[in-house]
């Protein structure tokens, strides 16, 4: 049984009374529950919104008029902003513990109230976007206690843009989560064009989900012994990673955060192009990478890469030590070279050139930017 979506319908606001509001509402339906099964608590939460809606209405715009800008273009993001507002209070009412819901940027959230409501700028969209992970377990005979988290955020124009969502279960492989995301992403992009869509991405998940824990049960082979000469070297990796352009938080941070929890070394620029570079063990380094490359971007790819065999298997003592000496950076970081630009997005490549001279990997800056740097 799929969720029903519930919004105000923007051209019906009016002064109106609390019983007519239920026939201003625009049901947009995303599975077969019908509207008259809509439990109880959905009506008072958007009527109570509605109610809030009509107040604000008259304000926003006259705020608009003086200031002298554009209504259609702040409207459209006035509207945006209320159906994300909208949603937000569905997923808290339907997930209303901190176990299930948790707000990343609590900032972004009361900001995107205040402009919904009126009492912030109306001349554009807030800075801060809307960011939280919904956290659920699966609950069938196979799967019971497995754990899946959804990181969502939210673009200044989402629903007539896709949201960005990141699917993350420990019980499945590297491969399968890279092809659980990927499936995640078609049926969005197919079926959640212009439209709220995270309760959606909930439901398809725990049902593709359960098909691909099956899959990997059914297919589990039985562990075999592996003598210790023909176990594989260790390879000690360093990729280096170039994005087209590197703005969103919740894409920043996740870079930050998953280097740290895969113990990889290295730095991140963001900005316009963006560049990662992450060192240590070749898994590690190659799971980082399948979790950033199916993040939407206008551009990514590894310009490089650099692969050293270790003379010791993954149980040897020495390993660690190796692996440490190979490195050229210690810990990993998000570097800021003199940002400048009407956005403050651009980078001062000779900064850059200077700081990979001195980490000993300055040829790099000719691999990614054609020219030799000084």
């Amino acid at each position: 049984m799929g969720p029903l979506f519930l919004l105000p319908c923007v051209s019906c606001v009016r002064r109106l009374k609390e019983s007519e509001f239920k026939q201003n509402f625009i049901i947009r339906r995303c599975g077969t529950l019908d509207s008259g099964k809509l439990p109880l608590y959905v009506y008072t939460v958007y009527i109570k919104m509605l109610f809030c809606f009509q107040i604000s209405y008259c304000s926003v715009t006259k705020s608009i008029l003086e200031a002298g800008l554009h209504p259609e273009t702040c409207m459209s993001y006035l509207e945006w902003a209320e159906s994300q507002l909208a949603e937000i209070e569905l997923l808290t009412s339907m997930f209303p513990t901190v176990e299930e819901l948790e707000f990343t940027d609590q900032l972004a959230l009361a900001e995107l109230r205040d402009y919904v409501e009126g009492s912030a700028s109306t001349g554009g969209p807030p800075p801060s976007r809307p960011q939280f992970l919904i956290k659920q377990k699966l609950d069938s005979a196979n799967t019971e206690g497995t754990l899946f988290i959804l990181s969502c955020a939210y673009p200044s124009e989402y629903p007539s843009v896709l949201p960005e969502i990141t699917v993350r279960c420990p019980g499945l492989s590297r491969a399968q989560q890279t092809q659980l995301q990927a499936l995640l992403n078609a049926y969005l992009m197919e079926n959640c064009q212009g439209e709220i869509c995270v309760l959606s991405a909930v439901e398809w998940v725990k049902d593709n989900l359960q098909l691909f824990i099956d899959k990997s049960l059914l297919e589990a082979p039985a562990p075999k012994k592996e003598s210790a000469s023909s176990r594989t070297p260790e390879v000690f990796s360093r990729l280096w990673i170039y994005s087209h352009h590197i703005y969103n938080k919740s894409k920043r941070k996740n870079i930050l955060d998953w280097s740290k929890e895969l113990g990889l070394s290295g730095f991140s620029m963001p900005g316009k192009p963006g560049i990662v570079c992450v060192e240590g063990p070749q898994s590690a380094c190659e799971d980082f990478w399948s979790r950033v490359k199916v993040l939407t971007w206008k551009k990514i790819m590894i310009r490089h890469r650099e692969d050293i065999p270790l003379d010791c298997q993954s149980e040897d003592s020495r390993l660690v030590e190796r692996i440490d000496s190979l490195r050229k950076f210690t810990g990993f970081e998000e570097a800021m070279f003199d940002p400048h630009g009407n956005r403050g997005n651009h980078m001062d490549l000779g900064q850059l050139y200077q700081f990979l001279n001195e980490k000993g990997c300055c040829e790099v800056f000719q691999m990614y930017f054609g020219i030799e740097g000084r």
